[in-house]
């Protein structure tokens, strides 16, 4: 029996592509494999299906539900899990800059076990990755507590033993297995795949596995069908109701043909677990990670040789190397960073956006394209009735009276269009019902005829009648009521309905139709003979009265959330499974460009390159798959583009995964929350605005801190050359190197607390390497120039010029760099001029004020024998602060010369 049988894993994809293309061929095999199948049960007859799963009408027997329950395993589908804390915490000293670090630090301790300088290393390495794994593992925490720990259950039909009655249990969806007898109402969610055996007038949601917004009719089934063969994809299938998908009206009993994994649903979410593609933010700290080791790697050797060549001892020349190389070491890089997403997850927090994953922050700030769906991001995802109309197009308040009486005096459970055309008349009070009218019958809803009707008998009193009169009201889909017309009513007449008129009406149906609208026809007929029961074969000989039309409406604050986007440099792309006409006029009433709308059976010919110049002109693509979701995300990523997607469906979730920040709601199905970065607690595109100005604030405090690190590293260690090419001792002990670099990277951890002028969070940022590299190169060497003013200065004015005086070089030395240091903070945060056309932040102001005390403290106090710094004479003052007002002077010209060549500073 297929189904009681677990399913082979099948090689899905040929080992030489790309791991990203070998997930989406993984996902488009599964998903095909398992549409296959469930069309396969689509095809054959009820009874069929039942004898093949060992099944019966009556249900399986608590024991064999057991027995399957554990062949088959818990009825849920894969989904990741938060790592363990220790895991966590080896993965935040596992980076690039902490290694070289460690390495250093081994090397220190293996020439000298009584180094301070091991002390020192040790230091900055536990302070990186602890507050890293701490800011990441309290983010982690925070995020888990969105998962609501409830329990859902279904109605399941069992029996005791093979010869009892069937009785029907509350299950928890968990423990539903093949061959379960379920029986579905309004409001229950569909626990697993199922093949209905009898349906009546069932209407599913599928948004989430399609992306329709409007709930689907499936075909009223009878337990001695036939089966069905006029589909090959599920989700259509009339007597299929699939995981993931919902009742909202009518009821059925439907046999479990898969499970967990198994499921249509289940064969998207496997393939979407697992190692996450790397994104834009990862990409690029690691280009600018090796670019800085790179350069490390060059400086070190030539700091050592020359040191050795030209003063003869070897052993404190490696040393110093070591030093060197720690210096250009941005080690608490991981650390900002971490702590930049961190506060950012914070400040988001309080917009009602929680982040799941820290990177996805920064990517946020940099996306440049957004590509979202439409129901419930631009549409408030309810039905409204948009227009009521007469025959010729024109609004008729007439046709919206027989709407109302028709929907609001049905008996059965009223859908969404019923409920609309009633909140629309309740909410203007322009219908008064009770007193001119009462029910004699109804004619209810089916999905055969696709409409259904009332007859209402008008108050003879009221209407001033000396006798009963009966009217009928019909109303339903446009081709089956027009069938049913012999007349029309013409601006208050009564006319026939003739060839040339029937096709002038129908052509008013379907203008609205392409306008994106969803209409019925209304139509009655006053009863000759009043009686007291009707039936279908009363529909006849009824009156065209006009036509109602339904939308699911924008948002009211869509077009200035889109705007505003645009504003900010990002261009919005919908990508949706529903109508191509309904997508394309909410697009245009929310202020988008259409153009041409792109169907998903376009996508599917195209290679990667075709699409890709697809992808880059079209604005709205329309039925499209998961599997072409994830394409367009691709295709524009390849394009150069940081791309960013929201959705909340199962049919989301391989394209959240594949974006750079992947966007979902806290209502979304589990899948889609778990494949997303960040989770919105209302969907809402206003929301993700200033989620867009914290990403670019994070990401600019980021690069701030490898700007100004990188810089002064270059320009110390261009010092460090010029002195050891000219000067006959040490320019500054190894120690010393370190403790001004702990002391500068302490003063950094503020860093992510400072601000933004307004002007940099305009428009996308991104990582660039060979900018930061530029930067490097142009910038760095202005420190150089005052270190080597410095070097003459204490070498001439203070005459520090000998190994006998070393210890005054090299202290002077230490407080001009270490304070030229921490004022590059404040020339590198802004393009402006600090302190007077942009301040800093107070965390900032107090750290830097505090790095430039401890300079100024470290020769004076009881610790400065023991570094090898010996006290300044005050008259070495002036000439700090003369060099530092020069340095200040010519970093903020060269500044403006710098902006002007190459339109950029951070």
């Amino acid at each position: 029996m297929t189904m009681l049988t677990p399913r082979t894993p099948t090689k899905l994809a040929p080992p030489g592509k790309g791991r990203r293309e070998r997930k989406a061929a993984e996902l488009e095999t599964r998903t095909r494999l398992a549409g296959e199948q469930l069309t396969g049960f689509s095809a054959r007859p009820g009874a069929s299906v039942l004898q093949e799963l060992g099944a019966t009408r009556s249900g399986l027997t608590h024991a064999e539900a057991a027995l399957r329950l554990e062949r088959h395993g818990a009825n849920v589908v894969a989904h990741e899990r938060a790592p363990r804390w220790w895991f966590q915490l080896a993965k935040a000293f596992w980076n690039p800059f902490i290694g070289v670090l460690v390495f250093l630090a081994a090397v220190m301790w293996w020439q000298d076990p009584a180094d301070p300088g091991v002390v020192i290393l040790s230091v900055m390495v536990g302070i990186s990755g602890l507050l890293r794994f701490w800011q990441e593992f309290r983010s982690g925490r925070a995020a888990d507590a969105l998962k609501k720990l409830v329990t859902t259950t279904c109605a399941v039909q069992r029996r005791a033993g093979s010869g009892s009655a069937p009785t029907t249990f509350e299950v928890p969806m968990d423990q539903v297995v093949p061959g379960d007898v379920v029986k579905l109402a309004a409001g229950d969610l569909i626990p697993a795949d199922l093949r209905l055996i009898t349906s009546k007038d069932l209407m599913v949601g599928q948004a989430a596995l399609s992306g329709e917004s409007l709930p689907v009719a499936k075909a009223d089934t009878r337990t001695d069908d036939r089966g069905q063969f006029e589909t090959t994809d599920p989700v259509e299938a009339g007597n299929l109701c699939l995981m993931g998908t919902s009742v909202t009206s009518g009821t059925a009993t439907g046999v479990v043909v898969a499970t967990g994994a198994d499921t249509y649903f289940g064969s998207m979410a496997g393939s979407l677990v697992g190692e996450r593609p790397q994104t834009n933010f990862d990409n690029g700290v690691r280009k600018v990670s090796f670019l800085l080791i790179r350069f490390m790697l060059v400086m070190v050797p030539v700091v050592f040789a020359i040191n050795g060549l030209t003063k003869g001892d070897w052993d404190e020349a490696f040393l110093f190397g070591i030093a060197v190389a720690v210096g250009l070491t941005p080690e608490m890089l991981p650390m900002v960073v971490s702590a930049n997403l961190a506060r950012g997850a914070v400040a988001m927090s309080k917009h009602k956006v929680v982040v799941k994953r820290l990177n996805a922050i920064q990517n946020l700030g940099a996306m440049d394209v957004l590509c979202t769906d439409k129901t419930g991001t631009l549409t408030e995802d309810r039905i409204v009735l948009d227009r009521y109309l007469d025959v010729h197009g024109d609004e008729d308040d007439e046709v919206l009276e027989y709407g109302y009486l028709n929907s609001h005096f049905q008996t059965g459970l009223k859908n969404l269009m019923d409920q609309a055309v009633i909140n629309r008349v309740d909410e203007a009070e322009e219908v008064v019902v009770d007193a001119r009218f009462s029910m004699v019958d109804e004619i209810p809803f089916d999905f055969a005829r696709r409409r259904m009707s009332v007859v209402l008998d008008r108050n003879s009193a009221v209407a001033g009648l000396g006798r009963p009169e009966h009217v009928m009201i019909t109303k339903g889909a446009v081709e089956e009521v027009l069938d049913l017309c012999t007349h029309m009513r013409d601006r208050g007449r009564r006319v026939e309905l003739t060839g040339q008129l029937r096709a002038h009406v129908t052509r008013i149906a379907e203008d609205n139709n392409r306008r994106g609208l969803r209409v019925l026809a209304v139509a009655t007929r006053t009863v000759d003979t009043p009686r007291d029961t009707y039936s279908v074969a009363d529909e006849e000989r009824l009156t065209l009265v006009g036509f109602l039309a339904f939308l699911d409406p924008p948002k009211a604050d869509a077009a200035r959330a889109l705007q505003a986007l645009a504003d900010k440099g990002i261009a919005v792309k919908v990508v949706t499974g529903d109508n191509d006409l309904v997508a394309a006029r909410v697009c245009a009433d929310v202020g988008l460009d259409v153009g041409h709308v792109v169907l998903g059976a376009e996508i599917d010919p195209l290679d990667d390159t075709a699409l890709r110049a697809l992808a880059a002109r079209t604005t709205v693509f329309a039925k499209v798959n998961p599997v072409q979701k994830a394409r367009i995300v691709r295709a524009l990523q390849a394009d150069g583009h940081t791309v960013g997607f929201l959705g909340d469906g199962i049919n989301d979730a391989a394209a959240l995964r594949d974006a750079d920040v992947g966007i979902s709601v806290d209502t979304a199905v589990d899948i889609a929350k778990e494949s997303a970065d960040i989770i919105l607690l209302e969907k809402d595109l206003t929301v993700l605005e200033q989620g867009v100005i914290q990403g670019r604030t994070t990401f600019g405090n980021t690069i701030k801190y490898v700007k100004m690190t990188a810089s002064s590293n270059f320009g110390n260690v261009f010092s460090v050359l010029v002195a050891s090419a000219f000067i006959p001792f040490q320019p500054m002990l190894a120690i010393m190197l370190l403790v001004q670099n702990l002391v500068y990277d302490i003063a950094q951890l503020a860093t992510p607390w400072d601000r933004m002028d307004e002007e940099y969070l305009r428009k996308p940022r991104n990582w660039d390497a060979k900018g930061i590299g530029r930067f490097m190169v142009c910038i760095g060497p202005i420190s150089s120039i005052f270190d080597i003013a410095m070097f003459v200065i204490m070498w001439n004015v203070f005459a520090a010029d000998s190994e006998a005086h070393q210890a005054l070089f090299q202290s002077g030395w230490f407080i001009e760099g270490l304070l030229s240091q921490t004022l590059i903070v404040h020339m590198i945060r802004t393009r402006k001029i600090p302190f007077i056309q942009s301040r800093a932040s107070w965390p900032v102001m107090v750290m830097t004020v505090l790095a430039v005390l401890t300079g100024l403290y470290l020769p004076f106090s009881p610790l400065a024998a023991s570094l090898g710094f010996v006290p300044l004479p005050a008259s070495y003052f002036p000439w700090l602060i003369g060099v530092l007002l020069a340095y200040c002077t010519l970093t903020q010209l060269l500044k403006t010369l710098y902006i002007r060549r190459f339109g950029t500073w951070l």
